[in-house]
């Protein structure tokens, strides 16, 4: 299975449902909640199955000082230990130094911090409880 990159509004939108499946419905939160608008500037890269179902996705965005940010991690339940979230770090990690990126960090749902350390990250702080429920940590790799 390989990782593309979004191009079209279409793609963009197979993303955001992923996310929304993953990263939402199961807190009941709604749907506009799995984007924040800058997908435009962004780098989101996917893989889908063969019939073109988004199945495990990421986002890269520039933040301040050359510092890069993932966001919007997500794979289907389906595919959960396949090696697919691996594959979608490591090609939004390429991206990042094409960009002249220095660092990446990101906000990793406790649930994810050791995918994320097996990835080469390191927790640089406990932040925040999402929805009163869900710890995250700030996470970071020199690239």
């Amino acid at each position: 299975m390989e990782v593309k990159q979004a191009t079209g509004k279409k793609e963009v939108e197979a993303m955001i449902d992923l996310r929304y499946k993953i990263l939402r419905r199961p807190w009941d939160q709604p749907k506009e909640t799995a984007t924040d608008g800058l997908e435009e500037t962004s780098i989101n890269l996917f893989i889908t199955d063969e019939t073109g179902t988004a199945l495990a996705c990421g986002r890269l965005q520039e933040n301040e000082n050359k510092v890069g940010q993932i966001r919007y991690m997500a794979v289907d339940d389906s595919q959960q230990g396949k090696g697919l979230g691996k594959k979608i770090v490591q090609a939004l990690e390429k991206k990042g130094k094409e960009l002249g990126l220095t660092k990446i960090e990101l906000q990793a749902r406790e649930n994810a911090v050791e995918f994320y350390k097996s990835n080469g990250y390191t927790i640089k702080e406990k932040s925040f409880l999402l929805w009163d429920l869900i710890q995250h940590y700030l996470m970071e790799k020199e690239l």
